[in-house]
Formats: structure tokens, sequence, C-alpha cells
């Protein structure tokens, strides 16, 4: 086992919202689908991190008749993955089913009979493994580390992919011999719900495995954009340095924190105005994002880290989680 397996089961970058997870979630019934999957050369899965993200992709794939291995360090986390996934089938099978207990548990023993649980790593990309998606920290040497050693082990034709939200994908494959089946798949949080997933090629990401990826995510039942290996891909590019934006609005007190929020919502539409984004988001997750940008590309403008929102952190106020961030909250 890695000596960094014990990061596997979650990052702080693949905890972003978007703005329309609000409304998205009122859509989850059409997300449900037991039917086989139609022409994609991809039936095996392998996940690596067992979070939010990876059991969230656990799901989808598994109700969309993939075989879904989903890997962690323990079967203590297996365990909590294995009920968050039976929650949220449950919860989704009542309202698409309504009062057809029969059909509700048909879905759900369905989905589940396609997920098979794995505290080995090795032994489950080793045979029988079409693609490899990562879920696990947002930290690049860990993530170059796990990929390095799978890379020797994984049989030639298996893809791998990264669900990483914020780090470049060409430098997580450069640990690989296989960069040309290499790519990212970033999906959405709450993955069960968000109906996009950005498909992620590098310069030496080959057709075949560009393709592949796209129409593993049509067979998700997720609507796939693409996107060159560009920092922050397409949403959180233009998501991060707007709410970044907005924090340097607060600091030189050119609006105050509600009118920011109250403006977006009403004058864009946006369901959430930037600073209440932030809170939601966790502003440790925002600082993160943007000091690797900040590093990688000090030059940029879009990418200065804001004083305020390091303050904040540095005080422990990283939003909802907390208790307190631009706002506070009643967390009892």
């Amino acid at each position: 086992m890695l000596r960094v397996a014990t990061l596997f089961s979650g990052g702080v970058g693949n905890c972003l919202f978007l703005p329309s997870v609000i409304s998205a979630i009122k859509l989850q019934e059409r997300f449900i689908s037991t039917s086989k999957m139609a022409g994609s050369p991809i039936k095996n899965v392998t996940i690596v991190g067992s979070g939010l993200m990876g059991a969230g992709i656990a799901q989808i794939s598994a109700n969309t008749d993939h075989n879904v291995t989903l890997v962690d360090l323990n079967d203590e986390l297996l365990q909590k993955a294995d009920k968050r996934i039976r929650a949220s089938i449950d919860r989704v099978s009542k309202k698409v089913f309504k009062d057809d207990k029969e059909a509700q548990e048909r879905l759900i023993s369905q989905t589940m009979s396609n997920i098979r649980y794995s505290v080995d790593l090795e032994g489950s990309v080793r045979e029988n493994c079409d693609l490899l998606i990562e879920a696990i920290v947002e930290n690049l040497p860990v993530k170059q580390e796990m990929f390095a050693k799978l890379d020797k082990i994984a049989p030639s034709s298996t893809i791998f992919a990264s669900n990483t939200s914020s780090l470049p994908i060409t430098e997580i494959a450069s640990s690989t011999q296989r960069k040309d089946r290499f790519g990212g798949l970033h999906f959405f949080n709450p993955v069960p719900v968000m109906k996009l997933v950005e498909v992620i090629r590098t310069t030496d990401t080959s057709d075949q495995t560009f393709d592949s990826l796209m129409e593993f995510s049509k067979a998700v039942k997720k609507t796939p954009v693409s996107c060159k290996d560009t920092p922050g891909f397409i949403v959180n590019r233009l998501l991060v340095p707007y709410m970044a934006e907005a924090a340097r609005l607060l600091e030189r007190g050119d609006a105050s924190a509600q009118d920011i929020d109250t403006a977006m919502k009403l004058g864009a539409g946006y369901p959430m105005g930037p600073i209440e984004l932030m809170d939601y988001v966790g502003l440790d997750t925002t600082k993160f994002i943007l000091d690797g940008w900040h590093q990688n590309y000090p030059d940029n403008p879009l990418f200065k880290p804001t004083a305020m929102v390091n303050k904040l952190v540095s005080e422990g106020k990283l939003g909802i989680k907390s208790g307190e961030g631009f706002y506070k909250y009643d967390n009892k």
C-alpha cells in the first residue's frame, strides 16, 4: 500500500460546488437509469478514493450498469461510502417510484450489485480494469506517486483519469508511461445530481482515449464538455476569479457582503452571490486553489490571493462548515 494511502478518501479541491447546485438538486430523479450501456467500450471501472466524489462517481457508474470497484485504505472508510451510496439511491428511488416499494428495492439492489469494495489497490487494477478514476486528496505528489505505482501494474489498455478540480492533468500524467491514455474527468458535487463533467485532454491524450472518456461521460448520463489542460478548466477558471474579485471588492470597502450578494442574485440571476458561495464552498478551498494557481502563474492578476480570505482562513473561519466565514451560521 502506498505510503500516502491515508489521503485516499478525499480532496479539498473536489468539493467545489457550482452556483446552480440548488436548482440542480430538484432534477435528481432525471438521472436514474437502469438500462444497459450503448456503445461504450468502458465496462469495468476502478475508482480510487471513497469520499464524496469517489462514492458519487461509483454510484452513477453502477447505476448505468458498469462493473465498479471502489478502493480505499480500510474497511471503515468503505463502509461509510456504502452507507452514503445506499442512502442516496434510496432518496432518489422514493422520488422516482413514489409508492412502488418493489421498484424502489429493485433499483437499489441492481445498483449495489454492480459495486465491489476493496482495500487492495494493486489487485483492483491488475485485471479487468478499463478505466481507473482517481478521486483522492488534491496533492500533486500524492497523485503522481499513486499513478506511477499503478502504471506498472494496470493493463496497457487501461485508461487513467483524474477527477482533480485544480491541478494540471499534464503534471499528474507525467509520472506514468501512458500519457496518451491519460485524461481528466472532472465531475461536480454532488455527483448524482450535477449534470456536467469536464473532459480534459492534454497535448499527449490520444483521440481514442479522449473519445472513450467522452462516451463514458455520456454513458453515465452526464453532459460532457471538452477543455484543454488549462488552470481550473472551464468552470473553476471562471468561478474562482469571480469569487476572488468579489472578496477584493469587499476588501476595498466598495460594497458590503450583503449588497454584493444581492446585486449578483438580482442583477445577474445567480442563485447565490459570490460571498455566500465562498462560505458554501469553504474559504480554505478557495485559498488552496488560488495559492496553487498563483504559485504556478505569479504574473496573472486573476490568480492573486486575497488578504481577507487568507485572514479568515488563518482564524479558522472557513465558512458554513466551521460556523463562520464572511457570515456567521448556526450549525446546531
